[in-house]
């Protein structure tokens, strides 16, 4: 039997994701927080960061591991600098409280640092950079959680997939956009396969005595594997420091799991801005060329493109979700026992 879907515009979209937080107890304004960047991710690219990912955040509401009336209290520890207490709520809301203050203190001193800790997972991280981009800006972008990939010559997790984003403006066009996490595979993907009973690739994830294993389920119960072996796990280390270190979250091996228990996962979020026009008034023109050049003469795939080309359809053409994720949704906009 295929699957159904049910078509949404993008403010109706938008709509029912705040619909649905409210209903699991989350405060207006990070109801509105978490919608936006919902629905702007499965415009960009259906994937684990969009809709599907709002039932975990949904969940964690009615358990407690998110504070539905977090306030995100905010210092300057130094003039390009914000520092952000996201009182056990969501990282979103955070930044989203933030963001205008950030790239001002970019245009203003060239570069500024955004540094969380104290959220839930942060979601779709190049959605931080890529908002950034918009408004003619660089950004780098780095975010922790959970312990769930193995460090290097370890079979243990010790940290999350920690991803690492960046985007830069380009003249008249999609602006740059990478966003990857230090893991071979996203989490998504392996609870996926273990829903299904589907076997997954070999090299993505250990069973829980460290043995390569392509069982979804054992995997679940084992560690995530770096892409690149040691190399993909020397960047996640780089990002934890950036992340963790910087802001005062959790490390990923002390950080509660965002699935389980009542607690917050503590999660860090490291925001970089830098103004390129300072330092090149013709850095947007220049990029787009080379971006240009890289594509039509060497055929390279220019990451963002895509992304930036289905955002823009899908404000005419609104989203596409499963029935059965859609089913599930409206039950929190019931309201929950």
């Amino acid at each position: 039997m295929s699957e159904e879907w049910i078509s949404f515009s993008l403010g109706d979209a938008h709509e029912f994701a705040v619909a649905a937080l409210v209903g699991a107890g989350a405060s207006p304004a990070m109801a509105t927080s978490l919608a936006r960047a919902t629905v702007d991710a499965d415009a960009r690219s259906p994937s684990a960061a969009g809709f599907s990912h709002l039932v975990d955040y949904l969940d964690s509401l009615v358990a407690g591991r998110i504070n539905n009336k977090a306030k995100p209290k905010r210092t300057d520890p130094a003039p390009a600098l914000i520092r952000m207490d996201a009182d056990g709520g969501i990282a979103q809301l955070g930044f989203d409280l933030a963001i205008d203050d950030l790239i001002d203190k970019a245009r203003t001193f060239g570069i500024a640092l955004f540094a969380q800790f104290n959220s839930f997972t942060s979601g779709e991280l190049g959605d931080y950079v890529f908002r950034l981009a918009r408004q003619g800006l660089v950004g780098l972008a780095a975010t922790n959680g959970p312990a769930l990939i193995a460090g290097s010559g370890g079979a243990n997790p010790v940290y999350c997939t920690n991803p690492l984003a960046f985007a830069a403006p380009c003249k008249n066009g999609a602006p740059l956009l990478i966003d990857q996490s230090s893991s071979a595979t996203a989490f998504a993907s392996i609870r996926a396969a273990a829903a299904r009973g589907e076997p997954i690739p070999a090299g993505w994830a250990v069973d829980a005595q460290g043995q390569p294993t392509t069982d979804a389920k054992e995997a679940m119960k084992g560690a995530m594997l770096a892409f690149g072996g040691a190399r993909g796990a020397n960047i996640a280390l780089m990002v934890e420091v950036l992340a963790a270190g910087l802001s005062g979250a959790n490390w990923s091996l002390d950080a509660p799991h965002f699935m389980s228990g009542d607690r917050t996962p503590g999660s860090g979020l490291t925001v970089i801005a830098i103004a390129p026009s300072l330092l090149d008034e013709g850095f947007e023109d220049r990029l787009a060329a080379q971006l240009a050049r890289l594509s039509t003469d060497y055929r390279v795939y220019i990451p963002g493109v895509s992304k930036f080309e289905a955002l823009n359809r899908a404000r005419g053409d609104g989203i596409r979700l499963p029935s059965a994720l859609v089913s599930r949704i409206s039950d929190f906009a019931r309201g929950r026992d």
